[in-house]
């Protein structure tokens, strides 16, 4: 073991004597980059602990000297006072999500699954009306939903958060990018084995899968935590609102004193963001590669 220890040290000596000044340049201009394109990030939420006289100092500072979590306390009084407190939001936003991202890549799995596997009759029709739709921005179908939605008589309810953010064609098709590459001898040998389809589905298929849905489950999430549209359109209690919607009535209110809320109601939604992205960073990475691999 002593001598193994040894040996790793010297070679990883080697390896810093091997390093050029070239290489040192790259490595000190990417985290010089890094540390650039996470300012933004730094200063959200140094400025949701930043105490009233700190907000509005001038020249403004970029870190916070005395933090404090008054800024949060203000949140929840400030909306608690209103018709729906601000953990409505809260929920609402959790909730709708959580539903929607989980059936996303059920569906999209199952799809796409179905349509690569099963030879189905139309496959390739239906394939090419989803590449079509990926042409659509979702802004031109708008009108459309909201006639469907409302024709089913579902305005102002859970269901309409959720139903219209399912079907989306760019999931579908990373799905099926994946699935195409799936070998049919495994699931061949799962049915002689006795294996139900649905058995190789959740227990061979999605474990192989899980680079491409954990992207999913990261675009999927921010796309759909980040929306302000579908509650404004879609929704006409306030009671059905979600985070997005709150965030624009407090930053809309003229009270100086909502500055502060407002910083901390921006933070309670990055934070979300970023530890999900941070949970399946490692997947995320590997389905980029993937896909650039098969670029």
């Amino acid at each position: 073991m002593a001598k193994l220890y040894i040996a790793n040290k010297r070679s990883k000596k080697k390896k810093l004597k091997r390093m050029t000044k070239g290489w040192a340049f790259v490595y000190i201009f990417m985290i010089a980059l890094v540390a650039f394109t996470s300012m933004p990030l730094i200063y959200v939420i140094s400025t949701a602990f930043k105490p009233m006289d700190e907000l509005f100092v001038f020249p403004p500072r970029f870190f916070v000297r005395r933090p404090t979590i008054q800024n949060f306390t203000d949140l929840l009084i400030s909306l608690g006072s209103a018709t729906v407190p601000f953990t409505r939001y809260l929920f609402n936003s959790l909730f709708t999500v959580t539903v929607t991202v989980f059936i996303t890549v059920v569906i999209s799995s199952l799809g796409a699954f179905a349509l690569v596997k099963y030879k189905l009759p139309g496959g390739k029709l239906i394939f090419s009306i989803i590449l079509a739709a990926l042409m659509f921005s979702h802004h031109v179908t708008q009108i459309p939903n909201y006639m469907v939605v409302n024709s089913l008589g579902i305005i102002n309810t859970y269901v309409v958060l959720i139903i219209p953010k399912l079907a989306v064609a760019y999931n579908f098709f990373l799905m099926k990018q994946f699935i195409e590459q799936f070998p049919n001898e495994l699931l061949e040998s799962g049915r002689m084995d006795g294996a139900k389809e649905w058995g190789l589905f959740w227990k061979v298929v999605m474990p192989s899968l899980k680079p491409a849905w954990s992207t999913l489950v990261v675009l999927s999430f921010v796309s759909n935590w980040n929306d302000y549209f579908t509650p404004l359109v879609f929704t006409t209690s306030e009671a059905m609102k979600t985070l997005p919607y709150a965030l624009n009535t407090i930053s809309s209110g003229k009270a100086v004193a909502r500055v502060g809320a407002t910083s901390a109601a921006v933070f309670i939604i990055t934070v979300p963001t970023i530890i999900i992205f941070t949970a399946m960073q490692s997947q995320v990475m590997e389905t980029m590669v993937y896909s650039g691999i098969k670029a």
